[in-house]
């Protein structure tokens, strides 16, 4: 199965993560920020990386998204946020602005998760 990097500051959303992704039998390593999360990028090398849009700041998935494209982290990025729900709008990928392959609406249900992690693992094999 995979690695999978779950950068998220809700230790609640990363536990259940990690849980059910550990299930299918996925490597699992986890970051609650945005600084931690790029040195786990390096260490760890995820072939998927799940993300929350807002952390410590209001666009630290954003902008870590943004930094590790532009150095050339080419694997799958599942995008975590609960920001459409509270702006009334639906967010879509944007190579510029948002470079991440997937959004999953928080809270997250697992079998959403587990589909949308099988989905864009297959599509980057």
């Amino acid at each position: 199965m995979a690695k999978i990097l779950i950068v998220d500051d809700d230790p609640d959303v990363v536990d259940a993560a990690e849980m059910f992704l550990k299930k299918e039998g996925h490597d699992i390593a986890t970051a609650s920020s945005r600084s931690t999360g790029m040195q786990k990028v390096q260490e760890f090398g995820p072939e998927l990386l799940i993300l929350d849009c807002m952390m410590e700041a209001v666009d630290d998935g954003m902008v870590m998204a943004r930094e590790l494209r532009s150095q050339g982290f080419s694997a799958p990025i599942l995008m975590l946020s609960s920001i459409g729900k509270v702006l009334g709008q639906d967010f879509d990928r944007d190579d510029e602005v948002l470079p991440v392959d997937e959004f999953i609406e928080k809270p997250v249900d697992p079998r959403v998760l587990i589909d949308k992690v099988s989905a864009v693992l297959n599509d980057s094999n």
